[in-house]
């Protein structure tokens, strides 16, 4: 015969004040303490000993909500779970606490022997310090909500979109690791589709306006004059950086296997390319000197070699360059439009040349088809005519 439950009535409970237990039923119990204090206990028997687990006081649970707990510890024990166990581990979760920074590190600590960029990593932590941790930094990851994010966003979002975009990626990327680990619940706030973009512009709208300062190309005789009198590995990176019209990632971090000096070429693998394809540039007379100046200092796979051993420039090094040279207001990324604008103004070498040595997308699957090779030999051409326009000042011309 089942036992009866909701013996209990809402006027006993609140007018019963002798001290004891009160059973409702199924092991439900009110507790009357001394003091006249009332609360609810869920007791029950697991392997011959008995166990309390309290539900509550009575002033902030209701009859009907410790009828509704009692009935959930009911359910777990029928599924074979000790309902105290649960407590205990329900508790220890709710005391385990981590920041964003804190999850973030983590994250990046756990993925970063998995990146086969070094470099990679690096980004993913400077990226997250500089932007997201002054905000969020500090905060109980389970805590961090979509006012949170776009607070972060929202400043970047129109100037730097493509970091901004970036960032939003590694932001959603740390929360879901801390949903993994148990450290919060529900949707990540920092997901695109159906979320942030009802906030946020489309960054494909957005990086239309979207420009990297550029030298006029008809000023870059005098600015590698200035240059190549600057000492340092930085400097040498940038002035190589130009005369190649690569990206400051694949300067920093080109490796000597990648060289070949007496080809006069340099192969990038597809890895450490933006669109992953790999990406051959010829190499002018100067560009190849460069590669002498630092084989000679060699101490390591890095070309370019940083201030700690085995490991290349940072990416700040090269605009670092442009700062001690007065010259701020450029980006090591503009030299490339400065290229560009030389290639399409003062040049009858095709778009396509220009659009290669930039290891640009082709626009078109026609212009692909016509387009399979790199156009090796025309380009070196292209950029040996490159180095003689940039290693001339405006009087030479």
């Amino acid at each position: 015969m089942a036992r009866p439950i909701k013996k209990l009535s809402a006027v006993k409970v609140r007018q019963e004040k002798m001290p004891g237990y009160y059973s409702d039923g199924g092991g439900l119990y009110l507790q009357v303490s001394p003091s006249g204090s009332k609360s609810w206990i869920f007791r029950y028997a697991r392997n011959k000993k008995s166990h309390e687990v309290g539900l509550g006081a009575y002033m902030n649970v209701s009859l009907d909500v410790a009828r509704e707990r009692a009935e959930g510890m009911r359910r777990a024990l029928g599924n074979g779970d000790d309902p105290l166990a649960m407590r205990h581990t329900e508790r220890a979760k709710a005391a385990v606490k981590m920041t964003f920074a804190e999850c973030a590190k983590a994250y990046i600590d756990a993925h970063r022997h998995g990146w086969k960029n070094i470099k990679h990593g690096e980004q993913w932590a400077n990226t997250l310090a500089t932007y997201a941790e002054p905000v969020i930094g500090k905060k109980n990851v389970a805590l961090v909500d979509t006012h949170d994010v776009v607070h972060v966003l929202e400043p970047i979002w129109t100037t730097k979109n493509e970091t901004a975009s970036r960032l939003r990626g590694r932001i959603e990327k740390v929360l879901a690791w801390a949903t993994t680990r148990g450290l919060r619940e529900g949707d990540n706030p920092a997901r695109w589709k159906g979320h942030l973009d009802t906030l946020l512009a489309k960054p494909s709208a957005v990086q239309k306006g979207e420009h990297h300062a550029a030298l006029p190309y008809p000023e870059i005789g005098k600015f590698m004059l200035a240059l190549r009198a600057m000492d340092g590995v930085a400097a040498r990176a940038l002035e190589f950086a130009i005369l190649s019209a690569s990206r400051t990632n694949e300067i920093i971090g080109a490796h000597w296997n990648e060289i070949d000096t007496s080809a006069k070429l340099w192969t990038i693998p597809a890895e450490r390319m933006k669109m992953k394809k790999e990406h051959r540039v010829p190499l002018c007379v100067r560009a190849v000197a460069i590669l002498k100046e630092m084989e000679a200092i060699r101490h390591g796979d890095f070309v370019f070699p940083g201030m700690k051993e085995h490991s290349g420039l940072s990416n700040m090094s090269l605009l670092a360059v442009l700062k001690r040279m007065d010259r701020a207001d450029l980006t090591v990324h503009g030299f490339r439009s400065t290229f560009r604008d030389w290639a399409a103004e003062c040049t009858n070498f095709p778009r396509e040349l220009a659009e290669k040595a930039l290891a640009h997308a082709v626009r078109s699957e026609v212009e692909a088809a016509y387009q399979r090779g790199d156009l090796l030999a025309k380009r070196a051409k292209m950029m040996d005519a490159w180095a003689v326009y940039a290693g001339r000042t405006v009087t030479e011309r």
